[in-house]
Protein backbone atom coordinates (compact mmCIF):
# COMPACT_ATOMS: atom_id res chain seq x y z
CA UNK A 1 0.00 0.00 0.00
CA UNK A 2 1.55 3.59 -1.27
CA UNK A 3 1.45 6.06 1.73
CA UNK A 4 1.06 9.75 1.32
CA UNK A 5 3.93 12.14 1.06
CA UNK A 6 7.17 13.37 -1.07
CA UNK A 7 7.96 10.56 -3.70
CA UNK A 8 10.30 11.14 -6.56
CA UNK A 9 9.25 10.70 -9.65
CA UNK A 10 11.27 7.40 -9.85
CA UNK A 11 9.69 6.17 -6.92
CA UNK A 12 5.97 6.91 -7.77
CA UNK A 13 6.72 5.67 -11.44
CA UNK A 14 7.71 2.71 -10.01
CA UNK A 15 4.49 2.29 -8.61
CA UNK A 16 2.45 2.73 -11.46
CA UNK A 17 4.76 0.18 -13.84
CA UNK A 18 6.65 -1.93 -11.45
CA UNK A 19 7.42 -4.49 -14.50
CA UNK A 20 9.45 -1.73 -16.17
CA UNK A 21 12.71 -0.46 -15.54
CA UNK A 22 13.24 2.64 -13.36
CA UNK A 23 13.64 4.88 -16.51
CA UNK A 24 11.04 3.37 -18.75
CA UNK A 25 8.58 3.77 -15.53
CA UNK A 26 9.38 7.98 -15.22
CA UNK A 27 9.06 7.89 -19.04
CA UNK A 28 6.12 6.57 -19.01
CA UNK A 29 4.54 8.23 -16.38
CA UNK A 30 5.34 11.50 -17.76
CA UNK A 31 3.61 10.68 -20.34
CA UNK A 32 0.49 9.83 -19.01
CA UNK A 33 0.81 13.43 -17.19
CA UNK A 34 1.63 15.73 -20.60
CA UNK A 35 -1.52 13.56 -22.26
CA UNK A 36 -4.20 14.47 -19.40
CA UNK A 37 -4.68 18.39 -20.34
CA UNK A 38 -6.43 18.60 -16.55
CA UNK A 39 -4.09 17.12 -14.75
CA UNK A 40 -1.17 19.08 -16.51
CA UNK A 41 -2.84 22.08 -15.45
CA UNK A 42 -3.43 20.87 -12.19
CA UNK A 43 0.29 20.13 -11.57
CA UNK A 44 1.52 23.65 -13.23
CA UNK A 45 -0.36 25.48 -11.02
CA UNK A 46 1.38 23.77 -7.97
CA UNK A 47 4.58 25.19 -9.49
CA UNK A 48 5.56 21.50 -10.85
CA UNK A 49 8.56 22.55 -12.87
CA UNK A 50 9.74 20.40 -16.28
CA UNK A 51 12.83 18.13 -15.59
CA UNK A 52 11.56 18.50 -11.21
CA UNK A 53 12.24 15.53 -9.67
CA UNK A 54 11.10 15.47 -6.08
CA UNK A 55 7.23 16.28 -6.28
CA UNK A 56 4.93 17.47 -3.44
CA UNK A 57 2.30 15.44 -1.27
CA UNK A 58 -0.04 17.67 -3.14
CA UNK A 59 1.30 17.05 -6.52
CA UNK A 60 1.59 12.90 -5.56
CA UNK A 61 -2.78 13.46 -4.01
CA UNK A 62 -3.38 15.34 -7.95
CA UNK A 63 -1.49 12.67 -9.84
CA UNK A 64 -3.20 9.87 -8.24
CA UNK A 65 -6.51 11.82 -8.40
CA UNK A 66 -6.49 11.93 -12.06
CA UNK A 67 -4.34 8.90 -12.87
CA UNK A 68 -5.84 6.48 -9.82
CA UNK A 69 -3.97 4.34 -7.47
CA UNK A 70 -1.00 2.63 -8.62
Amino acid sequence: AWRMGSYSMKELAGLYFPASSPRAATTQLRRWITLNNDLTEALAQTGLTKGQRLLTPRQVALIMEHLGEP
